[in-house]
């Protein structure tokens, strides 16, 4: 097998046309067929069903795709390597939206300090996004909200960050240090948007309903900072992870819930097998972070 037949695999399910393949790579569709049949006899089964409109990939093919896209970016990390990518390497981190103002800069900052050509590649993707590049091989660790069982994936460091109601800080004053989630029934709600945020809004949801009831959501935003917004102006409450204690926002007070259900964390995600020369400071930098970060969410969560 070589790469090329990985590369026209990959071109061919992405587009689902041979036709439109054989232009994005700049060959002619008739090779590219012969390819593509070289790779399925290679591997011993079809790769593709074809029918009037182009191909749609075999369960065979789906499972080969992410490995595919997978060798081919280590591939490409080995070119990069020998060009000499950036004095110090090169390393791509995704994260959560919430990570970015209370993990990401103190991490970057680390990262900084110890190899100052670092090619530093971030980005923003919900805990799912992160787990399917991870595998692709398109980023090298995760920053997720989501443990993962994948076999080929690991949670490298973790704290804990169980979800608290948000209400405004107003009427925080009578409620105890923890409260029933019960007693937030008949509360309007302020939602997670359920594409943007779907860990978040899929937990509101069960714990709300482990609470039994179903909440009433008023309002909706797509981010934390959005969510603790339209809390601060008293349109509803929220449930959220206790680390947006670190946000600080004006006018709103978290309290812990009495059962906060299944454990909730914060993972830094990692492929098993990934002998990235610069994942050990990552793992280090992000565990002396999250002890950090789990001291001060103690003290504001109350206050």
């Amino acid at each position: 097998m070589e790469l090329r037949h990985l590369r026209y695999f990959v071109a061919v399910a992405e587009t689902g046309s041979l036709s439109q393949a054989a232009q994005k790579l700049f060959v002619a569709q008739p090779p590219l067929s012969v390819q593509i049949r070289q790779l399925e006899d290679e591997l011993g089964g079809a790769l593709f069903v074809r029918h009037p409109k182009g191909v749609r990939l075999t369960a065979a093919g789906q499972a080969l795709l992410p490995e595919a896209r997978f060798l081919l970016e280590r591939a490409g990390r080995v070119r990069d390597v020998v060009c000499g990518a950036g004095a110090d390497g090169s390393l791509a981190i995704g994260f959560v939206p919430s990570a970015s103002s209370t993990v990401l800069p103190e991490l970057v900052r680390r990262l900084r300090r110890k190899h100052a050509g670092l090619n530093l590649e971030l980005r923003e993707m919900i805990s799912s996004e992160q787990i399917e590049a991870l595998v692709a091989g398109h980023i090298d660790a995760g920053i997720a909200r989501t443990p993962t069982r994948h076999p080929r994936l690991a949670v490298a460091r973790q704290m804990p960050d169980p979800f608290c109601i948000a209400l405004p800080r107003n009427e925080a004053k009578g409620f105890d240090a923890t409260v029933d989630l019960r007693g937030f029934a008949e509360h309007s709600f302020v939602g997670f948007t359920r594409h943007r945020g779907p860990a978040y809004f899929d937990q509101s949801i069960r714990l709300c309903s482990q609470a039994g009831f179903s909440p009433r959501i008023r309002y909706e935003a797509s981010t934390v900072h959005g969510v603790l917004d339209l809390v601060s102006a008293g349109v509803g409450v929220a449930l959220v992870p206790a680390s947006t204690a670190l946000l600080a926002i004006a006018g709103v007070a978290l309290r812990p819930l009495r059962r906060p259900g299944a454990a909730e964390i914060l993972a830094l995600l990692r492929r098993k097998t990934d002998s990235h020369p610069l994942l050990p400071l990552v793992e280090g930098s992000v565990e002396a972070i999250f002890a950090t970060l789990v001291q001060r969410v103690a003290r504001l969560i109350h206050t």
